[in-house]
């Protein structure tokens, strides 16, 4: 850390996995406390058992070349279940309604050019241990939140402020 900047927060995350958008209020508690001093990474580990998981993180990478891509994480996330019941659709209604470019979104999706960015992050995680979602890596710590989320944000403030005390 440079600066006496905060370490980066990694949110290794499946967008139609119902335990992520309870984390996300883990992460927006930790924006709200530490502003934009905290870097908070989305990193994209699409689960087997969600079908349409894939393709959202496709989606929100799109998302995130338009300058859109928490609030359609935000929005997605408020999704999940009509995610799971009707599939691609609700990415491009979800583009829509937080103002991206549903076209590119829609041919992003086709043509395919965030899947490296997907696949590299799938293969990054299953090499440093992460197994389910919601999982957070920290100041070199991994906290999976997979099965329980309970203390997670106490956690990663006690991360934070060690490393700022040092």
């Amino acid at each position: 850390m440079i600066d006496g900047s905060l370490p980066r927060l990694e949110f290794w995350c499946d967008l139609q996995c119902p335990d992520c958008r309870t984390a996300l209020d883990d992460v927006r508690a930790l924006r709200a406390q530490y502003g934009d001093a905290l870097p908070v990474e989305l990193r994209h580990f699409p689960l087997e058992k969600h079908k349409h998981a894939y393709a959202a993180a496709e989606a929100a990478e799109e998302a995130f070349d338009q300058g859109l891509g928490w609030p359609f994480v935000e929005a997605l996330l408020a999704r999940v279940e009509d995610l799971d019941a009707r599939g691609q659709q609700v990415l491009l209604e979800v583009a829509r309604e937080v103002g991206a470019d549903v076209e590119e979104i829609d041919t992003a999706l086709i043509d395919g050019r965030h899947m490296l960015t997907v696949d590299a992050d799938q293969a990054e995680g299953k090499a440093i241990g992460v197994t389910g979602t919601p999982t957070y890596v920290i100041g070199g710590q991994l906290l999976d939140g997979g099965k329980n989320q309970e203390g997670l944000r106490e956690r990663i403030v006690a991360v934070i402020e060690a490393a700022r005390a040092s």
